[in-house]
């Protein structure tokens, strides 16, 4: 069977975009349409358009592939809402729904359903369970692997278990992070984007509470960076509170997190973008930079 129309595939793309927010449950609706583990997993480090345009091209080139892009399609155009509430723009997504719909009808391309929706929406469920347990699976990896960095006497191995920690927890929450890299002048731990702001990743594992002045150092890289630059400094020791008190307040440009956050997210019992985004409403709203998971 032919790939689709190039004007087709277009419209697919931006549902794609505009419809999901969680990358989640966009595998799991490429899933349930039959395209291959392979394909879904090929390309998803890239944003949700760029995604679903590889995706759809790597169809085009697979044998059955064309049929395999029919089911995307008419699953595409059996929603009736986006498929995230959390989507920015639930107009815009419907929209695009719409469009899709109205050109694959004008275009004769919606074919029948070869099963009941019941069972169509069973294999969603199901291939979302199956995500939701691998997603699980991962997490708890990550806490043996704190747990095992935890008791090893080694603090630099725990460093860098840690690294790799935080590169695996940001994956596994959909957040883009960079590992640890190098300036000219700055060693840098990390960086990842959230809600629009570029964060600046200081992490620390060992004995010693950081000092106000490491904490200053990192606040100057951050403040040296564009304005929707932001910090977070994590201390999986903790902080003193004569330090917190000393920097809360002074344009709070940088939150502080400590392994109490960690722990939580790696036991499952808080969302790291929540743990963020929690932390940083306080430091808006009030000049507080670090608030425990209590609060």
């Amino acid at each position: 069977m032919k790939p689709l129309p190039y004007d087709i595939t277009e419209a697919m793309i931006q549902c794609f975009g505009k419809c999901f927010h969680y990358k989640d449950a966009m595998a799991s609706f490429l899933l349930a349409a039959e395209v291959p583990r392979d394909l879904v997993e090929k390309h998803k480090e890239h944003a949700k358009y760029v995604w679903a345009r590889k995706v759809l091209a790597d169809l085009g080139q697979c044998e059955d592939g064309g049929l395999v892009q029919r089911k995307v399609l008419k699953q595409l155009t059996e929603l009736r809402d986006v498929a995230d509430r959390e989507v920015p723009d639930r107009a815009a997504g419907i929209g695009a729904l719409r469009s899709l719909k109205a050109l694959a009808l004008e275009k004769n391309l919606v074919v029948k359903a070869k099963k009941k929706k019941a069972e169509d929406g069973a294999r969603v469920a199901a291939e979302r369970t199956k995500l939701v347990r691998e997603r699980a699976s991962r997490l708890d990896a990550l806490r043996q692997q704190f747990n095992d960095a935890l008791v090893s006497p080694n603090r630099q191995k725990a460093g860098f278990a840690l690294e790799d920690i935080l590169a695996g927890l940001f994956s596994l929450f959909e957040l883009d992070y960079r590992r640890s890299y190098r300036t000219p002048t700055q060693q840098i731990d990390g960086q990842f984007h959230f809600e629009g702001f570029h964060y600046l990743v200081e992490a620390k594992w060992r004995q010693a509470m950081p000092t106000e002045q490491e904490i200053g150092g990192f606040r100057h890289k951050v403040d040296g960076k564009l304005e929707s630059t932001r910090g977070v400094f994590l201390s999986v020791t903790g902080f003193r509170r004569e330090v917190i008190e000393q920097l809360n307040g002074r344009g709070a440009s940088i939150i502080l997190l400590d392994g109490s956050h960690l722990m939580h997210v790696l036991e499952g019992r808080m969302d790291l973008r929540d743990v963020i985004r929690r932390s940083i409403d306080r430091a808006a709203q009030e000049g507080v930079i670090y608030t425990p998971v209590t609060v």
